[in-house]
């Protein structure tokens, strides 16, 4: 009863919440896996409505956004599925559209991250790929998620780094940001769970090679409280909590669904879910977590919401069994 109230005030919480492009799609996407479908659709309809001319949906305040606004696009898909609304399929078609045909993107084809500059930030790992994927681009998805990993990738820490400068071939942002890793091991654990076995063997090999390198690279920086600080592997920056909700998703859904049998994981789990849900105030927030609007110091935001009922629909799902 204590979990089902606290996932009850966390997604109050959340829908209370003032929320950006990806905010939106992080939101939708937690209701999705939940499988709160009037919740979606609304949500859905109101991302549509908040299009640009162009077709990137949900796009308030922040209109630079490339990739972004993609977040909404797997629950956008269901809604549509759902209800066959003409706003919700016209939406979706414009986003597809979009992604597909009119994002700036390098001369490989990897869609930048903002419309001002030539930068991959390692946020888009969550935001694009996956929505390929369960639009059926699978290749695409495949694609999308190697340019970044390519980007990004820091072989000899095992993280991946915040953001790459595609122009001048240089980081803007070494750090390996905590939430950065998160995004990237959470949208690489939904492009499993949704690019097809059959035709994409050594696609999914190469995934799951990659989200278990960022698991070990983060896991290893693991404070004895079950959180991380916000840049994984620099003590001086600040204590957060959204990363270990974004681990304990990941590692629950590679147990849930077969990819990841390490020994111990399920413990890991357990332990940054309940360090995580100790940050719950009684209203509902997550405390702690990389917070909006700045994600410059600790506080509250749409995401740390998200992945909080996240983590904690992956770990009922992986209870059932």
């Amino acid at each position: 009863m204590v979990r089902a109230e606290q996932i009850r005030k966390g997604a109050l919480a959340l829908l209370s919440m003032q929320r950006h492009s990806w905010e939106q799609g992080t939101a939708m996407q937690a209701f999705l896996e939940m499988g709160e479908m009037e919740v979606v659709t609304a949500m859905a309809r109101e991302a549509v409505y908040r299009k640009m001319e162009d077709g990137r949906a949900a796009t308030i305040g922040v209109t630079d956004g490339v990739t972004d606004p993609c977040s909404v696009g797997e629950a956008l898909l269901a809604a549509c599925r759902s209800c066959k609304d003409p706003l919700l399929e016209e939406g979706l078609s414009a986003l597809l559209t979009w992604t597909l045909e009119k994002a700036p993107r390098n001369d490989e084809g990897i869609l930048y991250h903002l419309t001002t500059s030539r930068q991959f930030w390692v946020d888009s790992m969550y935001m694009l790929p996956p929505f390929l994927a369960a639009a059926g681009y699978y290749e695409e998805a495949f694609k999308q998620a190697e340019g970044y990993w390519n980007a990004l990738y820091d072989e000899k820490a095992a993280l991946m780094c915040h953001m790459w400068d595609d122009e001048k071939k240089e980081y803007i942002r070494a750090a390996h940001w905590g939430s950065g890793n998160g995004w990237a091991m959470a949208g690489l654990a939904r492009l499993l769970h949704l690019i097809p076995e059959s035709g994409y063997e050594r696609q999914l090999e190469i995934i799951k090679k990659r989200v278990k390198k960022l698991l070990d690279g983060v896991l290893f920086y693991g404070r004895e409280d079950g959180l991380f600080h916000d840049v994984v592997d620099d003590p001086s920056t600040f204590v957060e909590t959204n990363l270990s909700q974004m681990t304990a998703y990941t590692i629950y859904r590679g147990l849930k669904e077969g990819w990841l049998s390490v020994p111990g994981c399920k413990e890991q789990a357990d332990r940054l879910r309940r360090a995580a849900e100790r940050q719950m105030d009684p209203q509902g927030f997550v405390r702690g977590v990389c917070g909006a609007p700045g994600f410059d110091r600790p506080g509250f935001s749409p995401e740390g919401q998200a992945f909080f009922l996240l983590m904690e629909q992956a770990y009922m799902d992986y209870e059932k069994g």
